[in-house]
């Protein structure tokens, strides 16, 4: 076994590996919640995840380490699946395009703040362990408000009672349907665009753009500030605009900003200015995606939202796992392979909305 004896290991492991456990580990709250209700697995999910970071604070060695990561990361996800699943049951259309957007808009913070306060914590006398200890505290902190402020959304006569069998079967109606396929296609491949930047943005903005690492910290929140905004404004305009509107408005800012992108980078006049504008453009248009093609989706499966739910978190993460590595391809000596999976990406989310233009995606409009 290795020992964590020193500081060397979280202080050096790169901050897109802090949620790969997530990434592998799947969303079985969402089935779940819709068998048993929403409040069991999100206590039971923030519970085990508060305590596996409390022992991933005193883990004796890495391997001890990697498998709480694991827990930490499987049992945690279900605070994010099944709060989705909790707004489709209070609220739909421009309601829950509204929410999703606040929601959205609070869950960008933590792009912003993390870095910084992860690199303030760990540079402190407790070093990475300290890290673990203040998530410990975030934790009960989620603990608390799931206890105390998440009502139960799904009355017993509708939740799924068929064991395995009717969990399959819901799982088969959710990925059945034409448009709820098309909105989560393409709330998972504008995803997909944001681990292809989160992947290769170390490189794209100390190697290309010759930024210092702090200069690389800030530029890289004021992109997560770009979209936390973008999600912001969402749910102000889905009062005035459909939200299927903004979704195409967000697909088009975010295909065609990173075509932009492309061809430029291939001219070899890729610069700051154009890197940086192009890449705010493109978080424009996620904050857009993100917002409505949640509500979009989930509002097509309101009999099995939480199956819906993990199905969008599952194939998000899936993708955001297949593409990361992809954007080192052509080494170390350009970023069009960044740009050209961010294209390629939007491309294919512009495009699943053809799978919405039915009659069956009318009430979705």
């Amino acid at each position: 076994m290795i020992p964590l004896s020193t500081d060397m290991y979280l202080s050096r492991t790169p901050a897109a590996s802090v949620d790969s456990s997530r990434a592998i580990a799947g969303k079985p709250g969402g089935p779940l919640s819709d068998r048993y209700g929403r409040r069991k697995p999100i206590l039971i999910g923030t519970g085990v995840c508060t305590l596996a970071t409390a022992l991933c604070a005193v883990a004796p060695s890495l391997g001890i380490l990697t498998g709480l990561r694991f827990v930490m990361g499987f049992s945690g996800a279900a605070g994010v699946v099944v709060g989705r699943a909790v707004v489709s049951d209070l609220a739909s259309g421009t309601a829950a395009a509204r929410i999703f957007g606040m929601l959205m808009a609070l869950g960008g913070i933590a792009p912003i703040v993390a870095p910084l306060a992860g690199a303030a914590v760990v540079e402190g006398p407790g070093g990475w362990r300290a890290v673990f200890w203040v998530l410990t505290g975030v934790s009960v902190l989620m603990f608390l408000a799931s206890l105390f402020l998440v009502p139960e959304s799904l009355p017993a006569d509708h939740r799924h009672t068929g064991g395995i069998g009717g969990t399959l079967k819901a799982a088969v109606s959710v990925l059945t349907d034409r448009s709820y396929l098309g909105y989560t296609l393409a709330f998972c491949f504008a995803g997909a665009t944001l681990f292809c930047y989160i992947s290769a943005s170390p490189f794209l903005l100390q190697n290309v753009l010759n930024f210092t690492v702090g200069e690389a910290s800030v530029a890289f929140s004021v992109g997560a500030l770009t979209a936390t905004l973008s999600s912001a404004a969402a749910a102000r305009l889905v009062g005035r605009y459909s939200p299927r509107f903004l979704l195409r408005v967000g697909l088009v800012l975010l295909l065609v900003s990173s075509a932009l992108a492309l061809l430029i980078t291939i001219a070899g006049q890729l610069s700051r200015v154009w890197a940086l504008g192009l890449v705010a453009i493109g978080f424009l248009g996620l904050g857009q995606v993100f917002t409505t093609a949640t509500a979009l989706a989930l509002e097509r499966v309101p009999y099995a939202a939480g199956t819906g739910s993990a199905v969008l978190g599952t194939l998000q993460s899936a993708l955001g796992a297949a593409v990361a590595p992809l954007m080192g391809i052509a080494g170390g000596h350009t970023v069009v392979p960044l740009f050209l999976g961010m294209t390629l990406c939007a491309l294919i989310a512009l495009l699943a909305l053809l799978l919405t233009r039915h009659r069956g995606a009318a009430t979705a409009s």
